[in-house]
């Protein structure tokens, strides 16, 4: 370096959601403190601003505390401690105070009332550049200088910096187009921290079925799916499906991604959809027997509509159409969508019911992190010392947002662990900045 170091009492390295909240909260809990935000993209908040399909579910409004961390699974006996120091209520005070109200809408996710992830990511840009905090963008990290017991500074691809503290909050690996490619895990591991190998966890399914091409962009609002292990039923869930071009996403789906992937280590998977979950069997043979009393002359293709849900119905006939199943004179079946209802055998309508309540499907896979909303993985939380997000191994290291191994749903889990890591890191960074 042909520069001499310049020095920082605090340097937080990336400028996500977690990293500005604790730039940000360190400036507020000390403003006298040279801090220094180093993102390596061009622009802060680059995955923040695609964050639910460009929404952003900013949080999940359950203000029970205790209610809330059971959806963090293993990491809920680590995380009360810092919730409350910063929890949900927190969450919706800090946007509103600063002009952007929340709405909360199904499953308790709460989001802008814009719906913009854009303007979430405004909010805390303001919330940095308001500041005495140093910004610099599109330089990135390469190495962390360790002296002892304690970390002196960072070098980036453009100069190198002394500092007192360190808070890395620099991503996983989902999405790694926005800058978050894991960098930080191997500082950590090299650092003597354990890294538990991410994996995605958050994520769509594929699947074999060409058919699901002509379905993609629809949704299922209510709806079952059951997923089987070598054709052996182990877990079903209700609940949203979004279809696409490549297999299945949508809420219900992301839900499940980590259970289907240990099913998938040694087993073939396969997947039922019940198109209606309200009814059995019985009763939708008796509503499709009504309908097809009362629309005798109508061609199959123009009745599905009325039976299926909304946009199913080129999938349904394809698949009709390739049926491979026999009827009652063991010759093959298939379905013509262009025949009249009163020309639909019983056998064909049992096969059209059946489908509706049993849509097969085969999974193939998750999709990688390019496709990933959150990625597990990362340092255990037995090594963090929860009230302050402090490194156990090193006492001017924070740790903060998705760089701890913690599982959680969709529904907001994710950004609530940003906010609540990175402002208890800033506040306890801005107290001890001077180590």
């Amino acid at each position: 370096m042909k520069n001499a170091p310049e020095h920082f009492d605090l340097i937080v390295v990336g400028g996500g959601a977690s990293g500005m909240m604790a730039a940000g909260r360190a400036y507020e809990e000390n403003p006298n403190r040279r801090i220094l935000l180093l993102e390596k993209a061009k622009q802060l908040g680059e995955k923040l601003r695609i964050t639910g399909g460009g929404r952003c579910n900013i949080t999940n409004a359950e203000f029970d505390t205790r209610k809330l961390l059971k959806h963090y699974g293993e990491g809920e006996q680590f995380l009360y401690s810092a919730f409350s120091q910063f929890n949900v209520k927190d969450t919706f005070s800090f946007f509103e105070s600063r002009g952007l109200p929340l709405v909360t809408q199904e499953r308790k996710r709460a989001f802008p009332v814009t719906e913009k992830a854009s303007d979430v990511v405004q909010v805390m840009e303001k919330y940095v550049q308001q500041t005495g905090i140093t910004i610099r963008l599109n330089e990135k990290v390469k190495k962390i200088i360790k002296n002892g017991n304690l970390l002196s500074g960072v070098i980036s691809n453009k100069r190198e910096y002394t500092t007192n503290t360190i808070i890395l909050s620099s991503g996983s690996m989902s999405h790694p187009e926005t800058g978050s490619t894991g960098d930080s895990f191997q500082w950590l591991k090299d650092l003597g921290h354990t890294i538990i190998t991410p994996t995605p966890t958050l994520v769509p399914l594929s699947v074999k079925e060409p058919w699901v091409k002509l379905l993609s962009g629809v949704s299922l609002t209510s709806t079952k799916i059951t997923f089987l292990a070598d054709n052996i039923k182990k877990f079903s869930e209700t609940g949203k499906i979004l279809f696409t071009h490549f297999g299945l996403s949508g809420p219900l789906i992301l839900n499940s991604a980590s259970q289907v992937s240990d099913l998938l280590y040694s087993k073939k998977v396969t997947a039922q959809i019940d198109m209606h979950p309200e009814i059995d069997l019985g009763t939708l043979k008796n509503k499709v027997i009504e309908i097809f009393k009362n629309n005798p002359n109508k061609l199959l293709k123009n009745i599905l509509p009325e039976i299926a849900p909304p946009g199913l119905t080129p999938a349904i006939l394809s698949i009709l159409k390739n049926h491979t199943g026999s009827n009652h004179t063991g010759s093959t079946c298939m379905v013509d969508g262009d025949k009249r209802i009163n020309n639909v055998t019983k056998e064909e309508r049992e096969i059209i019911v059946k489908l509706l309540k049993n849509l097969p499907l085969t999974i193939t896979g998750l999709m990688d992190y390019d496709r990933a909303i959150v990625a597990d993985g990362g340092v255990p939380l037995n090594e963090i010392d929860t009230k302050t997000m402090r490194s156990k191994i090193y006492k001017n290291l924070f740790i903060i947002g998705d760089l701890l191994h913690i599982r959680r749903p969709s529904g907001g889990y994710s950004l609530q662990l940003c906010w609540t890591t990175g402002f208890v890191a800033g506040q306890h960074a801005g107290m001890t900045c001077d180590l």
